[in-house]
């Protein structure tokens, strides 16, 4: 059972006791026997497996490269955006493999990928990558059509006669 405190001053001690038997937890890194963190993300249909490992800043998709396998630049911008919050542009390679949705989810998916598995691989940047929203998943999917709609809301067109 507790010790009872009788003093103010007890109080305080018993306080500053806890206070040091409650250090902060210290997350270890999570990497396989390579040196790499892997973690699955996702965007709308996509999904996208992600290696993360110290490089010069090669983004492979598909055992293609990013400049090949994206042609738009804000899918560009969007892939580097983990990188840009966190301060290690070009001091990662990235490989992966996506499958599933447009370019545009498989974009978001491998976003997401990258910043879970830079988490696992760096832990003390959980804080710039959780404030940027790059570890929650956006769940946002396209609603499915119903019946007796033209689409999933549309209605068909009206007519008096």
């Amino acid at each position: 059972m507790a010790k009872k405190v009788e003093s103010l001053q007890e109080l305080k001690q018993a306080a500053a006791e806890s206070v040091k038997s409650e250090e902060k937890v210290v997350r270890k890194a999570n990497k396989d026997k390579l040196g790499r963190a892997y973690a699955t993300g996702k965007r709308k249909d996509a999904v996208a497996r992600v290696w993360v490992k110290p490089g010069k800043g090669v983004v492979t998709i598909n055992g293609k490269d990013m400049e090949q396998y994206f042609a738009r630049p804000v899918l560009k911008m969007i892939i580097n955006q983990p990188f840009e919050v966190t301060n290690r542009v070009n001091e990662f390679d990235v490989v992966c493999t996506v499958k599933g949705g447009g370019l545009s989810g498989q974009a978001g998916a491998i976003k997401h990928g990258i910043a879970k598995a830079l988490n696992d691989f760096e832990p003390e940047l959980r804080a710039a990558l959780k404030q940027a929203g790059f570890l929650t998943r956006d769940d946002r999917t396209v609603e499915r059509k119903k019946y007796g709609r033209a689409k999933a809301r549309r209605s068909y067109q009206f007519s008096k006669r």
